[in-house]
């Protein structure tokens, strides 16, 4: 899951070395937290967040294959 959330966002981003994912675990759920250069920000959020709620609409059905809730926290 965490290399899927790192193949997305690198494929958006102008600068793929400055991508990070951090991983959460909690009870039921995992926490993909995303990191990436200040000036790629725009690009990962997309147009009033569509891009955004597309990675993570990615995320929750690839991860009801596991049975876990997955979420995915932008940093910024």
């Amino acid at each position: 899951m965490k290399d899927l959330v790192t193949f997305l966002a690198k494929s958006l981003v102008d600068d793929p070395d400055g991508v990070q994912v951090h991983t959460i675990e909690r009870d039921s759920s995992t926490v993909y937290e995303l990191e990436v250069a200040a000036s790629d920000l725009g690009k990962v959020i997309g147009r009033q967040g569509r891009t955004a709620r597309a990675m993570r609409t990615v995320l929750g059905a690839a991860g009801q294959k596991q049975r876990r809730r997955c979420i995915l926290d932008i940093l910024d």
